[in-house]
């Protein structure tokens, strides 16, 4: 709460470098600037600021943006956002901040999340931030980023990296990804889908940038697993196997598992498994239903199996997600209905 009595927005500060991408610095204020709360309330405020006393920031396209915000800002951040510049210098080169740099980050104050998107992960890994951490970046520099913090556990495949306080993104886009998923860690995910719909994105993409590295490829076939993939979200309370979602296609199930992979960037276990969390976390949200039901309705059969998959993909237990993105009563009047089934943690 500030001084009045108003809850404080979670503060987002935006460190803008010069030789900045417009489009990323543009990323945490479309996504976290559009994330509202039931009542229409802003629940992030986002400020940029620069190195150094306001003024223009020059961007790799031909104009320059006007920041209002000097170095300062950055004391009074709860999350701090690197984006991608092409004129990081000694940071990308060396892995040394620059003397600028250095001194604009002493404003951060301990425990602060912090945040990148694609070569930004350069200035939190200069700064040592990343140090023994796992981190990616965009693919084309994750080798060159390996050779020059070999501290860094880098992950070349992915879209991004959550390690609690410490989050990196790989390249442009991810950096939605990114953002949508601190929104949806933060506040669940009906509040991250609505602000994905209004900027007409996917809530989460599947696979990891893996899928978008150029590699030599066979003669473009026309069969795909588009349809496939619609039957199965169709049906996800349903037991769903491998040849079933093959059959879809008229493929082999040989067939259809690579062809999957190339398309989506995971297996289709996999991806199955995700639609799964996310339809549970959805009715976690949004429904009444105890938490067996919301199992057997998402496809896991058990709670116990749901339990399983949300603590390892959320790092909690049904009912605390549900006690933390959701509050009223469940329809058997108990909370959430979450008495039908005491949480195991």
């Amino acid at each position: 709460m500030d001084p009045s009595g108003t809850l404080r927005r979670h503060r987002v500060v935006v460190l803008a470098l010069d030789g900045l991408i417009p489009f990323e610095l543009g990323i945490p204020q479309r996504i976290f600037g559009k994330a509202r709360d039931a009542g229409g309330q802003p629940l992030y405020e986002v400020v940029t600021c620069s190195v150094r006393p306001p003024g223009p920031v020059e961007t790799d396209a031909d104009f320059a943006v006007l920041v209002a915000n000097g170095p300062e800002a950055l004391a009074g951040a709860d999350t701090v956002v690197v984006p991608a510049s092409y004129e990081l210098g000694p940071v990308e080169q060396e892995g040394i901040l620059t003397p600028e740099l250095a001194a604009a980050l002493t404003h951060i104050r301990p425990g602060t999340r912090l945040v990148s998107i694609c070569t930004g992960g350069y200035v939190l890994a200069a700064a040592g931030y990343l140090d023994g951490r796992p981190a990616t970046t965009h693919w084309m520099h994750a080798e060159h980023f390996q050779r020059l913090f070999p501290r860094i556990r880098v992950d070349a495949d992915v879209l991004f990296v959550d390690d609690g306080d410490v989050l990196t993104s790989a390249g442009v886009a991810a950096g939605i990804d990114l953002c949508l998923h601190l929104v949806r860690r933060d506040h669940g995910a009906a509040v991250a889908n609505e602000v994905a719909r209004r900027t007409v994105v996917p809530p989460h993409r599947d696979g990891g940038q893996a899928q978008y590295i150029r590699r030599p490829v066979p003669e473009a076939q026309s069969a795909g697993t588009t349809a496939a993939r619609a039957w199965a979200l169709g049906r996800l309370h349903e037991p769903i196997q491998l040849r079933d979602m093959a059959e879809q296609e008229s493929m082999s199930v040989r067939t259809f598992t690579r062809r999957f992979r190339e398309e989506v960037g995971v297996s289709p276990g996999q991806w199955l498994t995700r639609q799964r969390v996310e339809h549970a976390r959805h009715l976690l949200e949004s429904s009444g239903l105890s938490i067996d039901q919301v199992a057997r309705d998402a496809g896991f059969g058990t709670a116990q199996s749901m339990r399983q998959h949300l603590q390892a993909t959320l790092g909690v237990t049904p009912t605390t997600y549900r006690r933390t993105f959701r509050s009223g009563t469940g329809p058997d009047g108990t909370e959430d209905g979450d008495s039908l089934t005491p949480a195991r943690t």
